[in-house]
């Protein structure tokens, strides 16, 4: 783990914008009519429409995304009671996590106000403004007043996230980590260190998931807590034991089965882990220090389940797991509470998110292959893309069948889709490429199968139903390789050219070949030792419809592929030259880049043939092309030969197509800003038009645009590159390219092959 340091946070907070978060606008705010909409006068038709119906804020304003993190600062992190501007970092830091894992806008309100009537007066004011209310770092046992006083009066969810949100992650981690080991969680000792805030109510919740009473032990700073004991409050008293025969923290956890720390650093001993039951379940959850640290209590009992809320030891119980999930799902029904019924539905969501299948993108974060149910994975990671789609939804869910949700949702499928497109793990393209592909999977055969990436994603391809994946490789490599990263290679062919059961088939794939390029010079016998090479056997299995589509590029640099590829598939008889787009998903829209590969300084003929290329691969995806032909200049204000031979290319263009929206050349500023390009040049046929295809003069530029881009804004995503002229579906992938992009290209392989299929169909009538 890295060493945190004074210095290093200082500067994080400091450096740049001082803080954390932002606020920025979400709708057009250039023009005097878009400020005349935004304000006077346009802004008085919403406000009456909220007076008539107040409900109608959900419709207009961003009441039903918005968030309040309110805090005292009586109890902030391991700090204490530093004051409610002290603790401003730390609701920064939760707004922050409320927008990158829920996209929950948030506000940061610190209330200097220590008496709990005023307090809650001053939230009570200003509740209308928000969708949900989360309280943070107030100390007990004033916070269980306010939480359930403000829970009375206000018609909003609201959540103490300190008792709520590490209730409902342990009570997961809880109820898994039990089923790993097989115990009864009726029949299970617990011993709760500790008795603040948090602590009551993991407490109360592990009683809700079957705990019994009786079996339970808690533990303040003066000891076990005893019924004979006085001046305990209303929520020690409830926990309190009337067993006389154990006071202290040794004598609670002999025999015990759970220990969950909610107190202070290195309180717990091996000498007292070694009492504990067999398969003893330790939750140390004291931050930063926990109360026992993961090499301890691992030396001290081998067979312990250990969770921790640190990030760099295995099952972390961390409130990021809850937290944006439960206010997003109750935000999306409009819900008028968070109750215990939506509570329980997160912990069941988490804890059953733990035994499904890890995504790859878990894995590479945390550097490992195989992360599966079990004494090291029994909570989900909170990077795992699941959480939202899944908690989210069963939070709302519960909060519809509960009774206090305003809003229902039908579509439960596609509200999952739209949390996923929320956060970019998707977009709407995406979506629909994957679930056109599922609909109709075909054969697609992985050239380099031994690659690590390219095994994974041929694997979670059939799993998604999108591909009936062939693997090109070693087969006895390829199943050592799966087995170490533990995927199921079930019902999946694998194809090890080389073997010598395959010298039949190598032998046609070389006759065929070398009949077709016999002018070119080929004998059988070069073609035949061509057939070792797995981009020529692979390529031949689509050429003589073995298979429908072929993946290839991880390993092969693209040059060489390209001459395979010419040779072996060949471009489709309309054109003269072939070449690549890659799309571009960001939250302004999708753009279309061509050539991104192939042709690397291309003419005035071949420009021609890539806008033509581009125009019909965008009509692929069902968008009309609006091209714009990109140059260092505009409309002839530079005579240079790169200029000319773009400007020549467009008015071939727009001479073969008069109908279609094209028009260069031009810089990419003009293309992209419609309104500067029409009020500069209002003679363009892209009038009126937003741009969604760019054709850049060379290979340089074109992959320099999306390179820059995807570096630069994590909320774009790259598909690509797609390849546009082939006669047969070969695509290739980009060098470096993670599993979801191999899988993205898949999709779009798949579709290329059905499409090929329907039209040989309609052809053959």
């Amino acid at each position: 783990m890295v060493k945190i340091t004074k210095e290093a946070a200082l500067e994080y907070h400091e450096s740049g914008r001082p803080g954390k978060i932002e606020v920025k606008p979400t709708k057009a705010y250039r023009t005097q009519t878009d400020l005349s909409l935004a304000y006077s006068p346009g802004v008085a038709y919403p406000c009456l429409e909220i007076q008539e119906n107040p409900d109608n804020a959900y419709k207009y304003t961003d009441k039903g995304n918005l968030v309040a993190v309110i805090s005292n600062g009586t109890a902030v992190l391991g700090l204490g009671d530093i004051g409610a501007m002290s603790g401003k970092p730390v609701m920064e830091g939760k707004g922050l996590l409320f927008k990158i894992y829920g996209g929950i806008d948030v506000f940061d309100i610190e209330v200097n106000e220590k008496d709990p009537e005023k307090f809650c007066e001053a939230v009570e004011r200003i509740a209308p403004t928000f969708g949900g209310i989360n309280l943070e770092d107030i100390k007990a046992p004033e916070c269980f007043y306010i939480e359930e006083r403000l829970k009375r009066t206000l018609d909003i969810p609201v959540m103490h996230d300190d008792q709520h949100g590490t209730a409902i992650i342990s009570a997961a981690g809880l109820k898994n980590a039990l089923e790993v080991i097989g115990k009864d969680i009726k029949k299970v000792q617990i011993v709760v260190n500790g008795a603040g805030a948090a602590a009551i109510s993991c407490t109360k919740l592990y009683m809700a998931l079957g705990a019994q009473k009786e079996n339970i032990l808690m533990l303040d700073s003066k000891g076990v807590i005893t019924s004979d004991r006085e001046g305990l409050n209303d929520q020690k008293r409830f926990f309190a034991t009337d067993r006389r025969d154990v006071h202290t923290l040794a004598e609670a956890v002999n025999g015990a089965d759970v220990f969950v720390g909610l107190s202070k650093g290195n309180v717990l001993s091996k000498e007292m882990v070694k009492t504990m039951a067999k398969d003893p379940i330790i939750f140390a959850l004291a931050n930063p220090v926990p109360e026992i640290s993961y090499e301890d209590a691992m030396d001290a009992r081998p067979d312990v389940l250990m969770s921790t809320g640190r990030t760099d030891y295995p099952n972390q119980i961390n409130n990021v797991i809850g937290f944006p999930y439960i206010f997003r799902g109750a935000l999306d029904v409009h819900a008028t509470a968070i109750n215990e019924e939506m509570k329980m539905a997160a912990v069941l969501a988490i804890a059953d998110l733990a035994k499904q299948p890890v995504p790859d993108v878990v894995n590479d974060v945390y550097k490992v292959n195989n992360l599966h149910f079990g004494r090291e994975y029994f909570i989900p990671k909170p990077v795992d893309p699941r959480l939202i789609s899944e908690v989210s939804a069963a939070v709302a869910k519960a909060a519809i069948k509960s009774g206090v949700a305003r809003k229902n949702i039908e579509d439960w499928d596609e509200y999952k889709n739209s949390l996923s497109v929320l956060l970019g793990q998707e977009t709407k393209l995406t979506q629909k490429l994957y679930a056109t592909a599922s609909a109709h999977p075909q054969r697609v055969v992985f050239a380099e199968a031994i690659h690590p990436t390219m095994l994974k994603a041929a694997v979670q391809a059939k799993s998604e139903g999108i591909c009936q994946p062939i693997l090109l490789g070693n087969d006895e490599v390829i199943e050592k390789m799966a087995k170490e990263m533990d995927l199921n290679l079930e019902g999946i062919e694998i194809v090890n050219l080389r073997h010598p059961d395959e010298h039949e088939r190598r032998e046609r794939y070389a006759r065929i070949l070398a009949e077709k390029r016999q002018r070119d010079g080929y004998t059988f016998q070069e073609a035949n030792d061509k057939m070792f090479e797995r981009n020529y056997f692979g390529m031949m299995m689509v050429e003589t419809g073995e298979a429908d589509a072929f993946i290839t590029g991880l390993y092969t640099k693209y040059s060489n592929t390209i001459k395979v590829v010419n040779e072996v598939i060949g471009i489709r008889p309309e054109y003269k030259h072939f070449g690549a787009m890659h799309i571009i998903n960001s939250p302004k829209g999708t753009l279309y880049i061509a050539d991104t590969l192939v042709n690397e300084n291309p003419d005035t003929d071949t420009l021609v043939d890539i806008a033509k290329l581009a125009a019909t691969s965008v009509r692929f995806f069902n968008e009309k092309p609006v091209i714009s032909m990109i140059s260092h200049s505009n409309f002839g204000s530079s005579q240079s030969d790169g200029a000319k031979k773009v400007r020549a290319a467009v008015e071939k263009m727009q001479s073969l197509y008069p109908e279609m929206a094209i028009d260069g050349e031009m810089q990419i500023g003009f293309a992209l800003d419609r309104e500067l390009r029409d009020n500069q040049y209002p003679f363009t046929r892209l009038n009126g038009k937003d741009v969604n295809t760019l054709v850049f003069p060379n290979l340089t530029s074109a992959r320099s645009s999306y390179k820059m881009l995807q570096m630069l804004d994590a909320d774009v995503e790259i598909i690509g590159p797609i390849q546009m002229g082939l006669n047969k579906p070969i695509h290739f992938i980009d060098f470096g390219a993670s599993v979801r992009d191999v899988v993205n290209i898949v999709a779009v392989a798949v579709i290329d092959a059905y499409v090929d299929k329907i039209k040989n169909r309609i052809s053959n009538r």
